[in-house]
């Protein structure tokens, strides 16, 4: 057996924002985490790039975007997320460019994060080929956390009284060589499993999806094995 995982710990840590593409993407493992946190006082945001419009095949976007936002609200509230704010890059064809960099570097400086989180930009990840938006979004977040912290970029958010901020970890969800997990209680692991149950409609569109009682606890015991406990959620973590 190869070595375990270290436990992430939360000194320091009083803000966390988290960036993903689309309404549920934080909920297949990263919530528990999320759980943990806010249990501990952290100050977890979620940033959402597209509101998830096109992913249900039998309503119109138009239809499905207060849809979507009502379940991840309500996803939210079961981990302990007050603040949710939903963009509206189009869902589906989101481009790692200057104004998405931008728009996530604003962010960053309103929240003023001491960590950030989001989903690995790898080609393949656990479930098959990663989602382009997923990609994208994940490389655009490693590039505004360092754009956010440059006074010379982007100098407009300085003029709308927006000072740079540096952000000390990333931390990246679905990533298949994880170097660092964060300890799942029981507790959090159901909560988890809520969070995810909260995208009712979307998960009734797709026949073919697991339960999340049946598999979000398989996750995490998964990570639980890499990082010598029960429960866990792991990450890429980098350092600034």
């Amino acid at each position: 057996m190869g070595t375990q995982l270290p436990h992430l710990n939360f000194d320091g840590i009083g803000r966390v924002l988290c960036v993903v593409a689309h309404p549920d993407d934080m909920e297949y493992g990263a919530s528990a985490a999320v759980a943990e946190l806010t249990d501990a006082g952290v100050e977890v945001h979620y940033l959402l790039i597209t509101a998830g419009e096109a992913g249900i095949r039998e309503m119109k976007p138009a239809e499905t975007v207060a849809l979507r936002r009502d379940e991840q609200q309500e996803a939210c509230a079961v981990v302990g997320v007050n603040d949710l704010e939903i963009l509206d890059f189009p869902d589906g064809l989101v481009e790692n460019n200057l104004e998405l960099r931008q728009a996530i570097a604003e962010h960053i400086r309103k929240v003023r994060p001491d960590v950030v989180i989001t989903m690995t930009w790898e080609l393949t990840v656990g479930w098959g080929l990663n989602h382009a938006d997923h990609r994208n979004v994940g490389l655009a977040t490693v590039d505004a956390i360092r754009d956010a912290d440059n006074p010379w970029l982007f100098t407009e958010l300085a003029d709308a009284g927006l000072a740079p901020w540096s952000t000390k970890q990333l931390w990246v969800t679905a990533h298949n060589e994880p170097n660092a997990a964060v300890r799942v209680g029981e507790k959090a692991k159901d909560r988890a499993v809520q969070s995810l149950a909260a995208h009712k409609i979307y998960l009734e569109s797709l026949p073919d999806h697991m339960a999340p009682e049946k598999f979000i606890p398989e996750i995490l015991r998964g990570g639980g094995e890499a990082a010598g406990t029960e429960y866990a959620a792991p990450f890429r973590r980098y350092e600034f």
